[in-house]
């Protein structure tokens, strides 16, 4: 077959794709056709292609189609870009540099097509979330086809698709300021931004802010993470859900003291998701300020650490349910919620499925807002931290089993060993262990410790990397990372005002060994029809400064995989996972239903966004961001031979 000829089936194919994109689709099937136009590849969070030109026969062939670079587009080089871009069209859209330009890139060629970005000033200089994660795209199937993007310093702008132009008619000349209509009180520059793109869903833009940091907040007082609902034509505020709740409000009484007047954060970092067909959006919504100590907003502290369902055209809400009480742990919703059709003891089931830093995936009808399998409200450990209340319990899914470990005890620590595994015993007397819901200690406790050792550690379990499913089959595939935290609370009135903030989230090591066993790195596979896990997979090779370690000289060891978290996609025939950040520079190809490694792909630098796929003129890429301190970032698009 001819180029040409190629090219013709790739016109049609997009063509195709774009009638297939005004038809109202359920979000758990995928990407439709040829494209990729949600960050997830659709609303519903899937990571799911049902192309197959790339597939188990050939991915060994996979080569370097193109690469795209960003290092110019900020005031620094940026080596980590988290974006993933969308295809629309026969274009890639994308985000790139540290003042979050907007990009327009050829699909086939990698060539730059268009630039923008906004002069912010203070604005962006004093910004939280600098770093971003892309676009997102509306058409209303006439000719009217718009990239919608949160910028650095906090405006929603709508920009025309094919020029990049702003569009005059959405809010004052393309721009909305974010930074109105929020509770008074706090400065929300330098308090509140974006790191996500906001989901379009029945002609709302719905915008959930991500904030400063909770670690070592300089105040306990915050700007709430509201979320809000705008109109994608004209960028008119259309509701509010306020996350924490005001006076008369539903969870207010959550707030003891009248905390929810002060307290911040609550907002939402990762994606959201969205049922089209409903015509509701799934918020995943974060912790409050701080991310360790609640000593200053007493009670469950509804609708932090929540899924919440709401209407996306009035905001108001259908559902929720608090997957952690009082979060001190920095234990909040970290991925977009997955929208899966599959069926349970023979019944069709619609679910959403959330996945946490915890391990668990809690798993709902998206209707009700129904567990699918009993949660267990279950009497967790108080805190013994001056003025801390733990909440009593915790609820605990009983199915699926954990995807990674939690809780620390003496039968976690490194054995490669005797040698070791009796100096990790030595260390860790120094510590706590814990089971999953301990909470953070003193790092200079009464009984002699020096904080709680904990897993999953602070950044899970599962993170933003998400997860993929198998939208024919109902399989799950996430990729997890094992890194040991220590939780360790102290005072610092030159640093807060809170009575307690952590001092230290680093935990103690063995001769530059994890204390923990391996693996570091997993991917593990779920069946969401049954909660049945298929399979675990290293993710990554042993690193040379684990095999190479003197302690370890002549000792036969295991595949550990590496200290990351996968990004993976999956498509009608493979799941394609790159090691991540902190991982080495490998992309593979793995069976679907045994977990074996069925290629193996260097890449010119690791991993940093999640892997998205599209065919275009005939020809499917895989294309992906990458990066390190060494390696400014870049797009890599991959594809088979000619």
């Amino acid at each position: 077959m001819t180029k040409k000829a190629l090219r013709r089936i790739g016109r049609v194919a997009s063509l195709a794709a774009v009638i297939l994109w005004t038809i109202p689709a359920a979000g758990q099937h995928g990407t439709q056709g040829a494209e990729w136009r949600s960050y997830h590849g659709d609303n519903g969070g899937t990571q799911y292609s049902p192309l197959d030109q790339i597939n188990k026969d050939n991915v060994k062939d996979l080569q370097i189609a193109w690469r795209w670079k960003g290092d110019n587009f900020g005031s620094t080089p940026e080596m980590k870009n988290e974006t993933t871009p969308l295809y629309v069209d026969g274009v890639l859209y994308a985000t790139a540099g540290n003042r979050r330009a907007v990009v327009a890139i050829d699909a086939g060629s990698g060539e730059t097509l268009w630039m923008w970005k906004m002069d912010e000033g203070e604005r962006w200089q004093r910004s939280p979330r600098k770093q971003h994660r892309g676009v997102a795209y509306w058409t209303d199937g006439s000719g009217d086809n718009r990239i919608v993007v949160v910028t650095s310093g906090f405006h929603l702008v709508a920009l025309e698709a094919e020029t990049g132009r702003p569009i005059p008619t959405f809010g004052t000349n393309g721009v909305v300021d974010l930074m109105k209509n929020l509770r008074p009180g706090v400065d929300p520059v330098g308090n509140i931004g974006s790191s996500s793109p906001a989901m379009i869903s029945n002609g709302v833009v719905v915008v959930g802010p991500a904030q400063r940091v909770g670690y070592r907040p300089p105040t306990k007082e915050n700007v709430p993470g509201w979320v809000r609902g705008y109109d994608v034509r004209t960028g008119k505020l259309l509701w509010t859900f306020h996350t924490i709740p005001e006076v008369g409000e539903e969870g207010y009484e959550t707030w003891e003291d009248d905390s929810a007047s002060y307290t911040g954060n609550v907002g939402i970092w990762p994606p959201m998701a969205a049922d089209d067909e409903l015509g509701y959006v799934y918020l995943p919504i974060e912790a409050p300020t701080g991310d360790y100590y609640g000593g200053h907003r007493h009670g469950d502290n509804l609708f932090s650490s929540t899924l919440v369902a709401v209407d996306v055209k009035t905001g108001k809400k259908i559902w929720h349910q608090q997957l952690v009480r009082h979060d001190i742990w920095d234990r909040d919703i970290p991925t977009a919620p997955i929208l899966m059709d599959v069926t349970v003891d023979g019944t069709p089931r619609k679910i959403v499925v959330q996945l946490t830093k915890m391990a668990y995936a809690f798993v709902y009808d998206r209707v009700t807002g129904e567990p699918i399998w009993p949660i267990e409200d279950t009497p967790v450990p108080p805190s013994d931290v001056p003025g801390e209340r733990a909440a009593a319990t915790q609820p605990f899914p009983t199915r699926p089993a954990p995807f990674d470990r939690q809780g620390v005890t003496v039968d976690d620590l490194i054995d490669f060993t005797p040698a070791l595994k009796q100096e990790a015993l030595e260390i860790v007397k120094s510590y706590r262990l814990s089971e999953l819901y301990t909470p953070p200690s003193l790092a200079a406790a009464p009984d002699g410790t020096k904080g709680t050792l904990s897993l999953p550690g602070v950044r899970g379990g599962a993170n933003w990397e998400h997860a993929a499913i198998d939208a024919e089959t109902g399989i799950l595939y996430v990729g997890t990372n094992t890194e040991l935290t220590n939780l360790a609370l102290g005072s610092d009135p030159k640093v807060s005002n809170m009575r307690y903030i952590v001092t230290s989230i680093q935990a103690p090591t063995v001769q530059g060994l994890s204390l923990i066993k391996p693996p570091y790195g997993r991917i593990t596979a779920i069946d969401m029809n049954t909660g049945e896990h298929l399979w675990v997979q290293a993710n990554g090779d042993t690193p040379d400064e684990i095999r190479n370690h003197p302690a370890l000289k002549g000792v036969d060891l295991p595949r550990t995989g590496s200290n990351s978290r996968a990004g993976i996609v999956v498509t009608k025939t493979l799941v394609l996972a790159g090691e991540g950040w902190g991982g080495q520079p490998f992309f593979r190809a793995y069976d679907k239903q045994t977990g074996e490694i069925v290629a193996t792909f260097e890449l010119p630098s690791v991993q940093t966004g999640i892997p998205m796929t599209y065919m275009h003129e005939g020809k499917q890429y895989i294309v992906m961001s990458v990066g390190s301190p060494a390696h400014p970032a870049e797009l890599v698009a991959l594809s088979l031979p000619e």
